[in-house]
């Protein structure tokens, strides 16, 4: 399965987004999906994930804020972003896998497919 996020943009400290990653070619029917953020100078990090079964994960730092979810048809991943702060300001990255355990979902290495990235800036 290939895929395609967006979403991105420019907003206020305080504001909200919503990311979406597409998939095409397939669905993430059995998948792990997951987003990352990278920030400049930074490694990429683990933000959030969505097992097959519907359990989800979050990074500390994103907890009550941000909310992944999927439609029913498990063609594309969402993640709400509320109340963004500017150390929120990343490139974010959607990513899947049909092999993860839990265990390995906040480890980008463990994953095989990768979207393109989409931007998001906060300003203080």
């Amino acid at each position: 399965v290939q895929l395609q996020a967006s979403g991105g943009g420019l907003v206020q400290t305080g504001n909200s987004l919503r990311l979406s990653c597409a998939a095409s070619g397939g669905t993430f029917s059995g998948y792990t999906v997951s987003w990352f953020r990278q920030a400049t100078g930074q490694e990429r990090a683990f933000v959030a994930g969505i097992r097959w079964n519907g359990y989800t994960l979050y990074a500390d730092s994103v907890k009550g804020r941000f909310t992944i979810s999927r439609n029913s048809a498990k063609t594309t991943v969402y993640l709400q972003m509320n109340s963004l702060k500017p150390e929120d300001t990343a490139i974010y990255y959607c990513t899947a896998d049909p092999r993860i355990i839990l265990s390995s979902i906040g480890i980008p290495s463990s994953y095989h497919s990768w979207g393109q990235g989409t931007q998001v800036t906060v300003s203080s």
